[in-house]
């Protein structure tokens, strides 16, 4: 009974502590993320070491980045992919590039081996959906142009994301073997085409049936199992969980507003997933400030991946002029949860060291609070479009 006591209540101080710091961080216009990895940071054994070494914390956490990543497909249809402009493509491409050629070779110049800089790399790649979403909705520039550009290319460049981490995820340690590559990269290659192609429809034919039942949220019970289901056959054939939760989401995201399915997953999203940044939080080692070697690695990584972006996306978009460049540049900076999903993955693998990843999520951490008041800034500084056509202006 004391262990059970115990255990509730270090969950009570774990969802109220990521709460009351996500809300704080949310008054200064800041990334909720960011308070709840500083409540993980303060919960655990580097301050006031609060949160004990239950199983049931991994646990909550696997979940919980496993219903993070389906929230996130059921927003990312596939036709939105499909469609999306060659402006869209060219600045995802390059934005992927240029982080990883970077975060990758300076990991093997610290003298890291080629596993750990595949993690770097990996985990410098993609972009936050959620982040840059929020990020132009508070600017009021959510329909412009260049934000259009900035959130195709992010979804596209979360995909590159996660097929680059199933091909980093399935290398052993320590070793690197092209054939290896080959056949990871077929292999997450044929489970997400046969997803698309045979899984939607099988998806399309059932779900409409199954609302018939009499069963209570029929069809949203079945739409957690089939992310369940896909995230067992992920992990089964060496793909991250995660990859198999962003498909399901993926190929359910037709259906969602007809099923209201990610409605009813918010509930779920809003309790299990900040259980995943703050035992994030936990493992962050603080005496990254105490040793002025890694610390200096940490803002270098941070560095290229801020400059990563910049060069690759800004050169993508440098058809739409220097300044929007610019603006899609450091609209494609912010880092987040999939690079932080990557670095924990990379620690529970043993593929990467605990400092290695405290300069992931210091690097993470530093990209997404950037980036509001740099985008605001530069988005004051750009001149006013020219109304369209049959806009009016408005008076001043």
């Amino acid at each position: 009974m004391e262990n059970i006591t115990q255990l509730l209540f270090t969950l009570f101080l774990i969802y109220s502590s990521a709460k009351l710091l996500g809300e704080i961080f949310e008054r200064f216009k800041q990334s909720a993320v960011i308070g709840e990895i500083l409540a993980g940071v303060i919960l655990g054994p580097q301050v006031l070491n609060l949160i004990g070494t239950s199983e049931i914390f991994p646990v909550l956490a696997e979940i919980g980045v496993i219903i993070l990543l389906f929230n996130v497909g059921l927003h990312t249809k596939v036709e939105e992919i499909m469609r999306v402009g060659k402006s869209s493509l060219v600045v995802a491409v390059l934005g992927v590039v240029f982080p990883f050629v970077l975060g990758y070779l300076y990991t093997l110049i610290i003298d890291h081996t080629t596993t750990e800089a595949m993690f770097i790399g990996a985990a410098m790649v993609a972009t936050s959906v959620g982040i840059t979403a929020r990020v132009f909705a508070d600017l009021g520039i959510i329909e412009s142009r260049a934000a259009r550009i900035i959130l195709g290319a992010a979804v596209i460049d979360d995909v590159i994301g996660l097929i680059v981490l199933a091909i980093v995820t399935g290398l052993d340690k320590g070793t690197l073997s092209l054939v290896k590559i080959g056949l990871i990269t077929l292999e997450a290659a044929a489970f997400i085409v046969f997803l698309i192609i045979v899984g939607r429809r099988i998806v399309h034919r059932v779900l409409p049936r199954v609302s018939k039942f009499r069963t209570k949220d029929a069809v949203f019970s079945l739409a957690i199992l089939f992310c369940l289901l896909l995230s067992a056959v992920a992990s089964y054939i060496d793909l991250a969980a995660i990859v198999g939760a962003f498909l399901a989401g993926m190929i359910l995201s037709g259906l969602n507003l007809e099923f209201n399915l990610s409605v009813k997953t918010e509930s779920l999203y809003n309790f299990l997933v900040p259980f995943f940044f703050v035992i994030l939080g936990t493992w962050i080692d603080l005496s990254i400030f105490s040793q002025p070697q890694l610390l200096w690695a940490a803002l270098i990584i941070t560095i290229f991946a801020v400059s990563g972006k910049l060069l690759g996306c800004g050169l993508g978009a440098l058809n739409l002029g220097s300044k929007e460049a610019l603006i899609v540049g450091f609209g494609m900076v912010p880092r987040g949860e999939v690079g932080m999903i990557i670095a924990s993955i990379g620690l529970r693998m043993g593929a990467i060291t605990s400092d290695l990843y405290t300069v992931i999520i210091f690097m993470v951490m530093a990209t997404t609070l950037m980036t509001p008041p740099i985008l605001r800034k530069l988005v004051m500084r750009k001149p006013e479009e020219k109304p369209q056509e049959g806009e009016k202006m408005k008076p001043e």
